[in-house]
């Protein structure tokens, strides 16, 4: 078992310079030498790695744009509680981009990013939901409360599902 956290400790404590590497050279627009950097801890399970690897696939920067492979690098770090890949998600899902077009899930991506802070995740759950019953959106909130109660282990935080309680409604 000591083994086990020694590892743990040994991969963060040596991921952390590559990580920054690839984000300095995403950055500078050094697209080649970011997806270099990103794509081992990616494929590692860091978040932050997957996530930039999303954005990468979704905007063609150093690889083909690929919508598939950016909804599948968002989810994985979405998955783990990323909220900015969830927020990006949510926009993939609202859009069928890459996926089928789903306002449901759109909603309930947009939720927990919401909850964790980001501004413009709310703004995308209010207009997404401009386009959805008052069934989907209740679907939406339950399928996000859903997600925190299974995944609060994964950087997420309980009192972030209060507030997806009620969250998207077309008043707000």
């Amino acid at each position: 078992m000591n083994f086990v956290k020694y590892a743990l400790l040994a991969f963060i404590v040596l991921s952390s310079p590559a990580l920054a590497n690839g984000q300095g050279a995403y950055r500078d627009g050094a697209y080649p030498k970011a997806f270099e950097a990103f794509l081992p801890l990616a494929n590692s399970g860091d978040a932050e790695s997957q996530y930039y690897l999303g954005l990468m696939y979704s905007k063609g920067q150093a690889v083909p744009q690929d919508a598939i492979m950016a909804v599948s690098w968002y989810q994985k770090a979405a998955d783990q509680g990323h909220p900015l890949a969830q927020n990006n998600l949510g926009f993939m899902y609202g859009q069928g981009s890459g996926v089928k077009k789903d306002f449901v899930q759109a909603h309930m991506w947009y939720s927990l990013a919401a909850a964790a802070g980001i501004v413009l995740s709310q703004e995308n759950r209010a207009l997404i939901a401009l386009k959805m019953t008052s069934r989907q959106i209740t679907e939406g909130q339950r399928l996000a409360r859903e997600w925190m109660a299974q995944y609060k282990g994964a950087g997420m935080n309980d009192p972030q599902a209060t507030k997806i309680k009620g969250a998207g409604t077309k008043t707000q």
